[in-house]
């Protein structure tokens, strides 16, 4: 169980700086200081190593997921909550960013957003429901702006770690950001017209 324990820590590492394609049994081995021969004998193949890693930033994210839901609050702020937490996550727990990278990165993978998803799009049709959310502000929308919000965490933290130059914390930022998104950012308390731009046709 230990060595078990020890290669999913290591692969989880790799997978989330080099990628899947980027990453080899040899090279995990390598980095947990135990015999391809002992890596082979708990995981047959690289991919089922990855299922395993998924498996644990899967579980992690379950379990936060969990907990907030039984915490009792507005569902608006349960929203905001539990997005901060999924940052957090992403900051402090490699087998999170690693689950992340490799339901992007390999083929007919579960999706990591899947794990909250539904969740979230539940809390916000019931803070739609409640009055919490102003009439043109649709719960698929705010769904949408959720996952642009976490996908930029996620862009910032690996952006964060390819340099040697101080951030601050993903979770800290994401603050700031839903401040913005909650009070607005127009200062006359008008919402400027926006322009979507016609479809272009095919060639």
């Amino acid at each position: 169980m230990r060595t078990r324990t020890a290669l999913v820590r290591a692969a989880a590492e790799e997978f989330d700086r080099d990628g899947y394609l980027g990453t080899s049994l040899s090279q995990i081995s390598k980095v947990a200081k135990i015999s391809i021969g002992a890596v082979t004998f708990h995981f047959s193949s690289k991919n089922e190593l990855a299922d395993a890693v998924f498996e644990e930033g899967r579980a992690v994210t379950v379990a936060a997921l969990e907990q907030l839901v039984s915490a009792p609050a507005p569902a608006l702020r349960a929203v905001v909550d539990l997005s901060l937490e999924l940052t957090r996550l992403m900051e402090e727990e490699t087998s999170v960013r690693s689950a992340i990278r490799l339901s992007r990165e390999r083929p007919d993978s579960a999706s990591w957003a899947d794990l909250w998803r539904p969740t979230v799009r539940q809390l916000l049709d019931r803070a739609y429901e409640n009055g919490q959310l102003r009439d043109d502000a649709l719960p698929a929308d705010v769904t949408t702006l959720v996952e642009t919000l976490l996908g930029g965490a996620e862009a910032y933290l690996r952006r964060r770690t390819e340099t040697e130059t101080a951030y601050e914390s993903a979770v800290g930022q994401l603050k700031r950001l839903w401040h913005l998104a909650l009070v607005g950012v127009s200062a006359t308390g008008e919402t400027p017209a926006v322009t979507v731009p016609a479809p272009r046709s095919p060639d």
